[in-house]
C-alpha cells in the first residue's frame, strides 16, 4: 500500500506472534511490546537527517555524525500508546513527549478527546504518533488532526497492527503522514476490532477488561 511501510524483520514477526497468542501473560505481553517498539522505532527513524560535529576520540580528532535539528516528539495516544512509547524512549531518551488522550465510544466507534499536552514548537519537529492498533483509524485521525492544529507539519504514524480499512481511512484523511506497522491484518470485525489481531492492546498490557 502506498505510504505504508511494513516492518517485516524476523525478530519483529517472531515477537508479534507471541503477543498474538491469547495464552501470553500480561507481564510477557508488556515486555514484548517494549522490545518490539525498539525495533519499530529503528525503522521509523531510519532516514533522520544528520549533520557533523568535531569530537576527540582517544586517538584523534574527527568529524562525527550527529542528529540535526530540534529534538523528536513522540506523541502517545493514551493509554495503549504508552506501551510503545516506553521502548522508544529507551532508544531516543532525549525525545520530547506529547500525550493525546482519546477513548473510543463503543457505540459510535468515534474518538472522544479527554486530554492533550504537547511540547512547544511542533512545527519545527518531527512528530511520531504511536498507538498499537490502527483499526477504524478514528483515534489516529483525531490525534493527527489535533497535532496539526497545534502546528505539527512533519508527522509519521507508528503502530503494531493495522487493518486495511483503517489504513484506507487514515491515508484518505492524512495522505501526507506515512504509516509504519509490523503487520497489515485481514479485516475489522463488526465491533471494530482487528482480525486476527491480538485483542485489545491496552487491556492485555495492563491486565484490565
Amino acid at each position: 500500500m502506498q505510504g505504508v511501510t511494513v516492518v517485516d524483520h524476523p525478530l519483529v514477526q517472531h515477537k508479534l506472534t507471541i503477543m498474538r497468542d491469547k495464552e501470553t501473560s500480561t507481564a510477557s505481553f508488556r515486555r514484548l511490546l517494549r522490545e518490539i517498539s525498539l525495533l519499530l522505532c529503528y525503522e521509523v527513524t531510519r532516514d533522520l537527517e544528520l549533520t557533523t560535529r568535531t569530537i576527540e576520540t582517544p586517538l584523534t580528532r574527527m568529524e562525527a555524525p550527529t542528529l540535526e535539528g530540534k529534538k523528536l516528539v513522540f506523541a502517545s495516544v493514551l493509554r495503549a500508546g504508552n506501551g510503545l512509547l516506553d521502548g522508544m524512549l529507551d532508544l531516543v531518551p532525549a525525545a520530547r513527549v506529547a500525550h493525546v488522550g482519546l477513548y473510543r465510544d463503543h457505540e459510535t466507534l468515534q474518538a472522544v478527546e479527554y486530554f492533550f499536552k504537547a511540547p512547544s514548537n511542533l512545527e519545527d519537529r518531527l512528530v511520531i504518533v504511536v498507538d498499537p492498533m490502527l483499526a477504524t483509524a478514528n483515534s489516529a485521525v483525531a490525534a493527527v488532526d489535533k497535532l496539526k492544529s497545534r502546528g505539527a507539519t512533519n508527522l509519521r504514524f507508528l503502530c503494531l497492527l493495522a487493518a486495511p480499512e483503517g489504513i484506507e481511512r487514515f491515508r484518505a484523511a492524512h495522505p501526507d503522514v506515512p504509516v509504519f506497522t509490523a503487520s497489515i491484518d485481514e479485516r475489522l470485525n463488526e465491533l471494530g476490532y482487528i482480525v486476527p489481531g491480538l485483542g485489545d492492546a491496552g487491556d492485555r498490557m495492563y491486565g484490565t477488561k
